[in-house]
């Protein structure tokens, strides 16, 4: 079990030697604490990759999918099949989703521009994943970018989740993959929600 965010991103960054230098994305609002971590010790700088679960109609915590900038939507076909629902019947989750996407990275940027990723290493972060959505989305949107290199770097995860982004990953880092796996919010003492005031905060320290 982890402290609490920055904690478990000190104890993450220690696993993430070989890629010193390299541009760290956090996911808001939970990855961007463990990420701004995990910037300091890489030395390579900080931003944020938004990224929103599409929620299934009526049921908004299962994820259909999910949407990241830059990036088209991500949907998981055969939980849409589950429920009889095709990509068309969605569409309206996803817009939403985009909207609330693009008030964050205005909230979370500003004026400044998204990182170019192009030929350089490139770490992705969360604080865990459980079924992936987001973390599969936003490493696609990364990857259109044409990074050298690509990381996922989670302090815990679901095995079976982990795996499966590999696909999208060159490489993926956690420090622990505990099975069997609940919820990401288990292993820490502290998961209180990140606001957008410290998402902020974190990036303007690692920018002074």
């Amino acid at each position: 079990m982890f402290e609490d965010r920055v904690a478990a991103g000190r104890v993450l960054a220690g696993e993430l030697g070989a890629f010193e230098g390299a541009l760290v994305l956090g996911l808001p609002r939970g990855g961007v604490p463990v990420a701004a971590e995990v910037a300091r010790v890489l030395g390579g700088g900080l931003d944020v990759l938004v990224a929103r679960k599409v929620g299934v109609p009526g049921q908004p915590e299962l994820a259909a999918g999910a949407v990241a900038e830059g990036g088209e939507a991500v949907l998981d076909r055969r939980l849409l099949a589950q429920f009889a629902l095709s990509p068309e019947d969605v569409e309206a989750t996803v817009q939403a989703e985009r909207a609330e996407l693009r008030r964050r990275v205005a909230a979370y940027r500003g004026d400044r521009a998204a990182p170019e990723v192009a030929g350089r290493d490139v770490v992705v972060v969360d604080d865990g994943v459980a079924t992936g959505a987001t973390a599969r989305a936003a490493l696609r949107a990364v990857r259109a970018g044409e990074p050298r290199r690509l990381v996922l770097a989670v302090p815990v995860g679901a095995p079976d989740t982990l795996r499966a982004l590999g696909e999208d990953a060159d490489e993926v880092v956690a420090v622990a993959e505990p099975e069997p796996f609940d919820a990401v919010g288990e292993w820490y003492a502290d998961f209180a929600q990140t606001t957008d005031a410290e998402v902020v905060a974190a990036l303007r320290a690692a920018r002074s």
